[in-house]
């Protein structure tokens, strides 16, 4: 595990199996066949060497009768599967009212589809291993459920450098998936999505990507990756420089109906 809080939720959840397993008499090997895992899957939960599915949890509190205590720490188990950069920006977004991102590499993660996410961490060197991929594929959906089609609120702005529409991560298939999942979001009443042209003489976001989250409180907070850096910040100065740079990107994109146009235009072409 990459963090002390996932560790430390997965040894709870190993103890508390092993501890109804012993009570119940019964061995790993025992416990595994009647829930239809292996010896050693059994093992490495308890020894929190290995993230329990949900059917995991779910079989095991029947088979041990602990009557629902171990399929109680399903949601527990959820988060801690997620890296810790994931569990630390969806407890942000859960609480921004306004959330706005301009992005020159890839599609953000808020708008990708699960096959376009799997190829941009299959891209990385050096390489994830395939549960690790897995992994932040499923947590990068889990940050998605934020924009739920049913609510207003919280609003979204998006601003994609053309060149993320035209990079064909995947493979073609995967790019007309991506591009009509824009198409798809952009008609929800409170997102703004827009496209900066290759075209355009002026661009204000070279300096790269980044993010900013507008919380409850009236607090906005920043966020900026690059290579092997991932960075937070509140402080005022930095906030007042993102949100001057990224109203100045926006007003060099094309408007949301001009961008939409651009959109299926790539589309028809892929």
């Amino acid at each position: 595990m990459e963090d002390e809080e996932s560790a430390a939720v997965l040894r709870a959840v190993g103890r508390q199996i092993k501890l109804w397993r012993e009570a119940a008499g019964l061995k790993q090997a025992e416990l595994g066949a009647a829930i239809g895992y292996g010896e050693e899957q059994v093992s490495a939960v308890e020894r929190a060497r290995r993230i329990p599915s949900v059917e995991f949890l779910d079989k095991a509190d029947e088979v041990l009768g602990a009557s629902g205590k171990i399929s109680a720490m399903k949601t527990d188990v959820a988060e801690a599967r997620y890296p810790k950069k994931v569990r630390d920006l969806k407890k942000l977004e859960d609480e921004a009212v306004e959330l706005s991102a301009y992005d020159n590499s890839v599609i953000d993660g808020l708008l990708q589809t699960e096959d376009y996410a799997r190829a941009v961490f299959s891209e990385r060197r050096p390489a994830f291993t395939e549960e690790e991929v897995e992994r932040r594929v499923a947590g990068r959906m889990a940050r998605q459920g934020l924009i739920d089609p049913t609510k207003a609120q919280p609003l979204f702005n998006f601003v994609q450098c053309e060149a993320t529409l035209r990079r064909p991560l995947g493979g073609r298939m995967v790019m007309r998936k991506q591009l009509e999942r824009l198409l798809e979001v952009s008609q929800l009443r409170n997102v703004d999505l827009q496209v900066l042209p290759l075209a355009r003489q002026h661009n204000s976001g070279l300096g790269g990507s980044f993010r900013l989250r507008k919380l409850k409180d009236g607090t906005t907070v920043a966020h900026a990756e690059v290579q092997l850096f991932s960075r937070l910040t509140v402080d005022i100065k930095e906030i007042q420089t993102l949100e001057m740079r990224y109203g100045i990107i926006r007003a060099q994109a094309l408007t949301p109906c001009e961008s939409l146009d651009l959109i299926k235009k790539v589309l028809g072409e892929t």
